[in-house]
Formats: C-alpha cells, sequence, structure tokens
C-alpha cells in the first residue's frame, strides 16, 4: 500500500524559462504530473485547470473501471473548462497540457495518459517506462524512421501529436490498468526531466532506496546539472500492497499551487535593436497540437532533411577527397622539378622526380641514360651513384655531375 509520507512532488521552472507552466499533484489515491503549453500565460492555465479538476478524483474506488469512467470524463470536463477559458480570454487560445495520472485502486494502479510526459515504474532494480509519449518523433521511432537515440536530440522531438486542449472537446487518453507489488515505485514526470536526465542516471538515483522527496530533489538536480532548458516536474509515489484511503492533505506544485489562483502575466513587447536582436523568448511554447494530416507533411520535411543533411556529408566528402587529390597532385608535381643521379644495371642514368617512393609508387623515371659505364668510374664514384644519393635541384646541375662522371670514367681508361 501507499503509506503517508511515501509520495513527493515537486516542481522547479528550469534554468531557462521564466515561469512555471508545470503542474503537479500527490495525495492519497491520485497523482498527476501536467505539462502546460501555449504561450506567455497559457500553459499555466492549462495545467492548473487540469490539476483542479482531476483533484476531485482523489478518493476511493468501488472497481477500477469506474476510477477509469471518473479519469476520463474528468479530463473531458478539464478540455471543456479550457474552451471555455478561451472564450473569455481569447488571448490564450491555443493553450493545451500534457496529463500522466495514476489512480491507487486497492492493488492495482489505473492510468491515464496523453502528451509526452511520462510515468516509469521501477521494480526489482529496474526501471520500465510504461506510457508512451504521443509526438511526432515517437511515430518516426515506431515507423523505423529513426533510432530512439537519435529521437532525444530531433529538432521536431517537442512536437505533441495528441495533447488536453481547447482544440478538442473530447481528448482521447490511452487508458490502461497495472497490478502493483510492494516496493514498487512510481515515477510520474514532464519532458523537463525526460528530456534532459537519461534512464541510466534516473536508475542510478533510484537504486540508491532513498526516500521519494530526496530522490526526486536527486532527479531534479541531475536536470538543472544538464540544463533544465524547461519547467521540471517529478511525482514519485512508492506502494507497499493493496491500497487505502489515507487522510492528510495532498501536496500541489507549479502553476497550480498559486495561492492567488491563475494569474495571468502581462506581455511585455520586445525592443529590438541592432546590438541586441529579438530572441525567441525561453517561456514560448515549445509544443503544439497540429492537424491529423499534418504528421504526413512532418514526416516529409523530416525526410527532405534527412536527404539535405546527407547530401551535405557527401557534397563534405566529395570536398575533401578533392582537396586531398589536388595535394597529392600538387606534390607529385613538385617532385617532377627534381633530379638525381642514380643508375640502372649498367650505366648512368639521369632520373627526373626524387628517390623516395609512395608505398609500391614510385616518384621518379629515367630521363636520361648517359651511356657512362659504371664499371669504368672509380669505386667511390661508383658507389655514390650506385646508392642514388646525388640529388639535385634542377637538370642543369644533375648534367654537371654526369659531365664530370664522364671525365673520370675517361681518365680511368688510360692507360
Amino acid at each position: 500500500m501507499v503509506f503517508e509520507g511515501s509520495s513527493a512532488a515537486i516542481s522547479h521552472t528550469g534554468k531557462v524559462r521564466s515561469n512555471n507552466q508545470d503542474s503537479g499533484y500527490a495525495g492519497a489515491n491520485l497523482f498527476v504530473v501536467a505539462d502546460g503549453m501555449g504561450g506567455h500565460a497559457g500553459g499555466d492555465v492549462a495545467s492548473s485547470i487540469a490539476i483542479h479538476r482531476l483533484e476531485n478524483l482523489d478518493h476511493a474506488y468501488p472497481s477500477t473501471m469506474d476510477a477509469q469512467a471518473s479519469l476520463q470524463a474528468a479530463a473531458t470536463t478539464a478540455a471543456g473548462d479550457m474552451i471555455r477559458a478561451v472564450k473569455d480570454r481569447p488571448e490564450l487560445a491555443g493553450l493545451g497540457t500534457t496529463l500522466d495520472a495514476i489512480i491507487m485502486v486497492e492493488d492495482y494502479a489505473v492510468i491515464g495518459h496523453i502528451g509526452d510526459s511520462r510515468i516509469y515504474l521501477y521494480r526489482d532494480e529496474a526501471l520500465t517506462q510504461i506510457t508512451t509519449d504521443h509526438t511526432f518523433v515517437q511515430r518516426l521511432v515506431d515507423s523505423g524512421r529513426i533510432t530512439p537515440e537519435e529521437a532525444r536530440y530531433h529538432p521536431r522531438r517537442s512536437v505533441l501529436m495528441r495533447v488536453l486542449s481547447d482544440m478538442d472537446a473530447d481528448p482521447e487518453l490511452d487508458m490502461f490498468v497495472m497490478p502493483t507489488q510492494p516496493g514498487d515505485r512510481w515515477l510520474l514526470c514532464s519532458d523537463g526531466l525526460s528530456g534532459v536526465v537519461d534512464e541510466a542516471h534516473m536508475l542510478k538515483t533510484l537504486r540508491l532506496g532513498m526516500a521519494p522527496g530526496r530522490t526526486a530533489d536527486g532527479l531534479l538536480r541531475f536536470a538543472l546539472d544538464g540544463g533544465a532548458p524547461d519547467n521540471v516536474t517529478i511525482v514519485i509515489v512508492d506502494v507497499g500492497g493493496q491500497h487505502p484511503v489515507l487522510s492528510g492533505s495532498a501536496t500541489i506544485v507549479g502553476a497550480a499551487a498559486n495561492p492567488q489562483g491563475i494569474v495571468i502575466p502581462a506581455a511585455r513587447p520586445a525592443r529590438p535593436s541592432w546590438l541586441h536582436p529579438v530572441r525567441q523568448a525561453a517561456n514560448e511554447p515549445t509544443h503544439f497540437e497540429p492537424a491529423a494530416q499534418y504528421l504526413e507533411e512532418l514526416i516529409e520535411e523530416d525526410h527532405r532533411r534527412a536527404v539535405r543533411r546527407r547530401l551535405g556529408w557527401l557534397a563534405g566528402l566529395v570536398v575533401v577527397i578533392a582537396l586531398m587529390v589536388a595535394a597529392l597532385f600538387g606534390g607529385y608535381a613538385w617532385t617532377q622539378t627534381r633530379y638525381f643521379v642514380g643508375s640502372d644495371d649498367d650505366t648512368v642514368v639521369i632520373y627526373q622526380g626524387i628517390q623516395q617512393n609512395l608505398g609500391p609508387i614510385s616518384l621518379s623515371h629515367v630521363y636520361e641514360d648517359t651511356g657512362v659505364r659504371l664499371t669504368d668510374l672509380p669505386s667511390f664514384d661508383r658507389s655514390v651513384v650506385s646508392s642514388r644519393s646525388a640529388g639535385f635541384g634542377s637538370l642543369e646541375e644533375a648534367q654537371k655531375m654526369v659531365d664530370r662522371l664522364r671525365s673520370s670514367a675517361e681518365t680511368g681508361k688510360k692507360p
């Protein structure tokens, strides 16, 4: 069962955003994370609406079917609340939120999920992702177009295909029921954690066996160390068997915890200058819910981007190869400006090039067979010519040496 004090909820703005659009809830039977979106204030409103609508579900249920029906009905009502909020405040148009909720019913967990926040289960020293992201990149992964590792850094990783919002009065949640076991630890989090901290580091923290609050603090620290570009919300609940109704107040964090209610900050106009151009605000929406037909357009765009990337790599490779060929050709051309004196089987020869070879490639060739016989040369001159150690910078210098060798050979012939 879930004992008093065996759950925790924390939420942090992160290191980049100026406000917290996430909300979290940890109660007696209900545990929720909502990651809001919709511009300067819309995300705050959306996640707060979701939490305040669902908190009424924090009570005992006669069956898991009753809990599922209540959870779906509450999500639908929350969507209606968002639609009405936009009618009253048109500046909030386009607001929405992810939603991950667990209702504990006896020894079962009733789970509702929409968006890219996640639910993990830590059991028997292993961490398992229970929910599947409703994102564009997840569909690319499911279709085999990209790998899960590529999805972590994909430029479209924050594009949501399903979300609780003012654009859908009948949201479709993934709903399922899982049995719990003594020792289970459930982790609900926004993508401010899962998008920065990989499962290996999550597992490292969970294996320390600390209390839920300290564990949540450790996970948050990893997110902050990773730059925390988004809001981070974490809810942890430990299970020890059949779940009773508990007394005590719930923990609400993030935007929904604002004691003054939902506050809509006034937008501040940007003042660009040539020294300080306008940059995209850190708290502008990074998610949106596209129309159904937009998926194929995104996939086609991703295909074009992949093709452009491959063409770019190919062009770069061609340039590198061309530079290498040019360098080799230039080096070879330089070697052909050099000359040295050597020998073939029995005569003195002038070679064009240099004495060294490049692996099996010879960097010299016979330029002129002088006709001077090696046997007519003094022993010292014969050894110099045979070793090909007489190199010169020009043909004229090589010919002067040949003239000297010819004179030595003729002198050696005289009686």
